[in-house]
C-alpha cells in the first residue's frame, strides 16, 4: 500500500496549504498514514514537511531531524521525503547541505510539481481506503490571498511566501460553497494581511469598467452564501481597518464575534523602527470603535517582546496596554533574528534571552487577569458553541456528550483564565 504523512509547522495558511497538498497526494492514489511507523511500513512512503521561517525555533526542528530521518530510511529505503513550505526561502543548495537527507526541495506554491515527481498510484491498490481516510472538515481554511506586501522589519513572510496577490473572489466564494455543502460550519478567510484583500471583477460587457472588490464586499458576499455556517478572519493589519469594514462586521450575522488584531508593540519608538505604520494611539482608537459596534466581541492579539533596542522602559508601554486593552488572548514571541530581514541587517539583537523570557511572563500574568476576567462576564450568559469552542473563539466544556459537529446552544455556569465551562440547552 502507498502512504503518505504530511507534518506541518507554523500557521493557519500552513495548514490550508497542507490540505490542499493532501488533496494532492490523495489524487495521485496514496493513503494518509496515521503515524510514522505506519508510513515507513508502506510500499511507497511520502513524508511531507510543510515548514514555518517565523522563528528560529521551527527551522531548528527541521534541522535536527537528520538522525531520525537516517533511521526510517534504513528501515525503508523507498522512502521519499519532501521539504516545502517558509523554508524555502534557503536556496536549494543551502538545504540540500544542512538536509542530505531530503529528495525534494518544492517551493509551496508549486507543489503541484508531486505528480510529476512522485509514482501514481494505481486505484484499486488502495480501493476502498481513500474514502476511509478523509479528514472531517468542519473547520475549513480560505486562502483568500497569499504573500505580503509590508515587509515589517522583523518579518520574513514576504521574503518566504512573496508579495501579496488576491485570489479572485470567483475562486474564494466557490471554495466556500463548495466546503459548506460539504458540512463546514466554520470558515477561516486566510491572509498574511487578510484586509487588505482586492480584486478586480472584470464585467463581461465590453463598455463597463471592471469593479474592484475589497475585504468588508467580500465579507458581505461571504454572508450572503446560503447556509448554516459562521465564519473568521486572520490576521488584519490595523492600518488596513476602515471603518466600513468595522461596519461591515457588525452587519455580518454569519460573522463570529472574535478577532486576532496584532499590535507587535505597545510603544511607538519601537513599532516605528518595527515598519508598523501607526501609532499605539490610533490602535487604542481602533479597538474602541470595533467594541462599540460590536460590545460582545472577543479580541486577542500577537505581540513580540525583546525586540532589537526596546528598553525596559518601552516595555513597560506593552504592559500598559495590555491592562487598559483586556485582551481575551494573546500570542507572545520573543523576538528571534531572521536572515534577510531588515530587523537582521539593521540592528542587533541586544535584548538578552532570559529578560525576553522575563517580559514575556509579565505581559503573559497581565494576560491571565484579563482572561479570567472577561470570562466571568459570561456567567450566565447564553453561548453558541461548535466543536467546543464558543463564538469568541473560547475553549468550553459541556455538562453532556453532544455533536461537535453541530452548533448547539450552552449556558454558561464557571468561568477559568483560558476556558469555560456550560451547561447544555
Amino acid at each position: 500500500m502507498s502512504k503518505y504523512l504530511i507534518t506541518t509547522f507554523g500557521c493557519q495558511a500552513n495548514t490550508a496549504d497542507s490540505e490542499k497538498t493532501a488533496e494532492i497526494m490523495k489524487n495521485l492514489g496514496y493513503v494518509r498514514a496515521d503515524n510514522t511507523e505506519d508510513l515507513i511500513s508502506a510500499k511507497n512512503p511520502v513524508l511531507i514537511f510543510n515548514t514555518c521561517s517565523v522563528r528560529q525555533k521551527a527551522e531548528d526542528r527541521i534541522f535536527g531531524l537528520n538522525n531520525k530521518l537516517q533511521e526510517l530510511k534504513i528501515i525503508n529505503c523507498k522512502l521519499k521525503i519532501v521539504l516545502t513550505g517558509c523554508m524555502m526561502h534557503y536556496s536549494e543548495k543551502d538545504l540540500k547541505k544542512r538536509l542530505p537527507l531530503f529528495d525534494y526541495f518544492i517551493d509551496i506554491k508549486k507543489i503541484k510539481t508531486l505528480e510529476k515527481i512522485l509514482p501514481k498510484i494505481k486505484i484499486l491498490e488502495n480501493k476502498g481506503l481513500l474514502a476511509e481516510k478523509t479528514d472531517s472538515k468542519i473547520s475549513a481554511l480560505i486562502p483568500i490571498s497569499h504573500g505580503c506586501d509590508n515587509f515589517c522589519a522583523y518579518c520574513i513572510v514576504p521574503i518566504a511566501r512573496g508579495r501579496e496577490i488576491s485570489r479572485t473572489v470567483i475562486d474564494v466564494i466557490g471554495d466556500i460553497k463548495k466546503a459548506v455543502a460539504n458540512g463546514a460550519k466554520e470558515i477561516w478567510l486566510l491572509g498574511q494581511t487578510v484586509n487588505s484583500y482586492r480584486c478586480n471583477l472584470k464585467s463581461k460587457i465590453s463598455n463597463l469598467k471592471s469593479k474592484e472588490i475589497k475585504f468588508p464586499e467580500l465579507l458581505r458576499m461571504v454572508n450572503d452564501i446560503p447556509g448554516d455556517f459562521w465564519f473568521r478572519f486572520t490576521s488584519p493589519h490595523p492600518k488596513d481597518f476602515s471603518d466600513e469594514l468595522i461596519k461591515t462586521m457588525a452587519e455580518c450575522d454569519k460573522f463570529a464575534h472574535y478577532l486576532n488584531l496584532p499590535v507587535q508593540s505597545g510603544n511607538n519608538t519601537v513599532l516605528k523602527r518595527m515598519g508598523r505604520p501607526y501609532t499605539v494611539g490610533h490602535y487604542k482608537k481602533l479597538v474602541g470603535k470595533i467594541r462599540k459596534a460590536m460590545p460582545d466581541i472577543a479580541i486577542s492579539t500577537d505581540i513580540i517582546v525583546g525586540f532589537p533596542g526596546e528598553t525596559r522602559k518601552q516595555f513597560e508601554d506593552a504592559k500598559k496596554l495590555f491592562k487598559e486593552i483586556k485582551y481575551d488572548m494573546a500570542f507572545i514571541s520573543e523576538y528571534s533574528s531572521r536572515p534577510k530581514t531588515a530587523a537582521a541587517r539593521m540592528f542587533k539583537d541586544d535584548v538578552p534571552r532570559k529578560e525576553k523570557e522575563a517580559r514575556k511572563n509579565e505581559l503573559n500574568e497581565i494576560l491571565k487577569n484579563t482572561a479570567l476576567e472577561n470570562n466571568k462576564k459570561l456567567v450566565s450568559q447564553i453561548v453558541k458553541v461548535l466543536n467546543g469552542r464558543t463564538e469568541g473563539n473560547k475553549p468550553i466544556e459541556l455538562d453532556k456528550k453532544y455533536s461537535k459537529n453541530n452548533f448547539v446552544s450552552a449556558k454558561i455556569i464557571k468561568a477559568n483564565i483560558w476556558s469555560l465551562k456550560g451547561d447544555l440547552i
